[in-house]
């Protein structure tokens, strides 16, 4: 299973109307001159990508009228009209039953509120945008301001309007909506494309490590929630009451378009700065929004992955910038064995091998190098820990998982091989925090002769096994292919 990143980021977006006053909240107020019947209104719903720019798609966006403070729809009036019109060359339209067309992105929308603010306890509305049958990405939906549908003839007070727009670039603090969503898409099924090289543009990460202090960060979090104003922090409230994410929307799109060193140097800032309950909201969201669960993986492990690659460090360097990597690997086979809970199967020289080649070391490893090694050895430690691989990893007979090997090694091994032949291997193209990173690659011999290669996304099948007792063994399961027959063997040459 591959991941796949064609379609760049879109998010939708609101316009305040021209013809509406602000109050001193940010309220908006659609004033019509009878209580009645509503004020035609008109509203610009844009579809841009992540540089602001409307896209040249043309796509159907869907309105409905909601009770701001609830999120619940607002109810039809007494005589059965829809809550919320859309009106076309002066015919009025639900607007829930008539999509509006954007062309090239873009659409201005004539509107009217049916719903008199005075006849629904006073209760302020807004109007929710979003594209049909998209799924629901919170950066494909649009949310307006909080808004009222008032009279000037009616006795309703409006406070006096305030000329600067609240809003932080067009989006609304009003409850329940989200500052931008993204819309990345996953393709579960595939080949997988590894680079050229198995060393190029997945083991580039290097970070400042520093051991955490625990009590400063609490400490400043507090800080932190008392003294923050920042307009980028959206507060989501439900049912039950309110609750603030204090790592904003907009570090959630920068992760999500960002490349490896980007990302790790947000992780790190994030981890730093973030309690354990902030990290894993923020890898939920970025779950979410990214259309793929693994980058949650890789987010959840950080901290720890950091904390122990720095203390690791700190036991392998003894204060010298340059170590023998001799003196290294005694260090690294305890770590490595202690994560993937499994005493009874020591590294071997060619796993050291690779290892060395990963860090780009020679006789001699420095923090830099320790770094690549540890950011792509950590997350195979952890899949090695879990249920199902750990059982592969432990199993001498067959050796279901013969160690860490290249793909080249692979293929080689597989040459003249009969179809059906695999190999389980660790890609080691993919490094912390690529959203693969520690997942299995099996590479077989296809029914045409053909080598090929597919990641096995095992985090929801690890998951499953943990729960229910009667769950398959993994190797079963790689049986139970109509593409894998058989184990093959790593050949290396000599």
């Amino acid at each position: 299973m591959v991941i796949a990143f064609k379609d760049p980021p879109l998010c939708l977006s609101v316009e305040k109307p021209s013809t509406c006053e602000i109050d001193e909240d940010g309220v908006w107020s659609i004033v019509g001159e009878k209580a009645s019947c509503g004020m035609i209104f008109s509203l610009d719903v844009v579809l841009s990508n992540a540089v602001g720019q409307p896209v040249r798609k043309d796509v159907q966006v869907v309105a409905s009228l909601l009770y701001a403070n609830s999120g619940t729809p607002v109810e039809k009036t007494s005589d059965l009209e829809a809550p919320l019109l859309v009106s076309y060359d002066g015919v009025e339209f639900s607007a829930e039953d008539k999509p509006c067309n954007l062309l090239n992105g873009c659409a201005s929308l004539m509107l009217k509120i049916s719903q008199h603010y005075s006849k629904c306890d006073k209760r302020l509305f807004c109007i929710k945008f979003e594209i049909p049958n998209k799924g629901s990405y919170p950066f494909l939906e649009a949310v307006t301001n909080q808004m009222r549908c008032i009279s000037r003839t009616g006795g309703d007070s409006v406070t006096p309007k305030r000329l600067n727009n609240p809003l932080v670039e067009g989006v609304p603090p009003s409850d329940g909506a989200s500052d931008r969503s993204l819309s990345m898409k996953r393709i579960k099924l595939g080949e997988e494309k590894i680079p050229e090289s198995e060393f190029e543009d997945g083991n580039g990460t290097s970070m400042e490590w520093r051991p955490q202090n625990h009590d400063e960060e609490e400490e400043d979090e507090e800080e932190e929630d008392q003294s923050s104003t920042d307009s980028e922090n959206t507060e989501v409230r439900g049912s039950t009451g309110s609750r603030k994410y204090t790592i904003s929307d907009s570090t959630i799109f920068r992760y999500c378009l960002g490349n490896l060193t980007e990302r790790s140097l947000l992780l790190k800032e994030i981890t730093n700065n973030s309690g354990d309950e902030e990290v894993s909201e923020f890898a939920d969201q970025v779950s979410l929004y990214s259309g793929c669960s693994h980058h949650g993986c890789q987010i959840k492990m950080a901290r720890k992955l950091i904390a122990e690659g720095t203390n690791a460090w700190i036991l392998i360097s003894r204060n010298y910038q340059h170590v023998h990597w001799d003196n290294v690997v005694i260090e690294i086979e305890e770590h490595f064995m202690r994560i993937a809970k499994c005493s009874s199967r020591s590294l071997t020289h060619q796993d050291f091998e690779l290892l060395r080649r990963i860090c780009g070391c020679y006789d001699y490893i420095t923090q830099e190098n320790f770094e690549k090694m540890w950011c792509w050895l950590f997350p195979v430690a952890t899949a090695i820990s879990r249920g199902l691989i750990n059982g592969m990893w432990r199993s001498c007979s067959p050796k279901w998982i013969e160690g860490f090997v290249t793909k080249e090694e692979a293929e080689h091994s597989l040459q003249s091989q009969e179809p059906g032949t695999f190999i389980l291997r660790f890609p080691t193209s993919r490094s912390w925090p690529h959203p693969d990173a520690g997942s299995l690659v099996v590479t077989y011999v296809g029914h045409d002769y053909v080598v090929r290669h597919r990641l096995l996304a095992v985090d929801h099948i690890c998951d499953s096994s943990e729960r229910y007792t009667d769950a398959k063994p993994l190797q079963d399961m790689l049986l139970a292919e109509p593409e894998l027959s058989r184990l093959g063997r790593i050949t290396r040459s000599t």
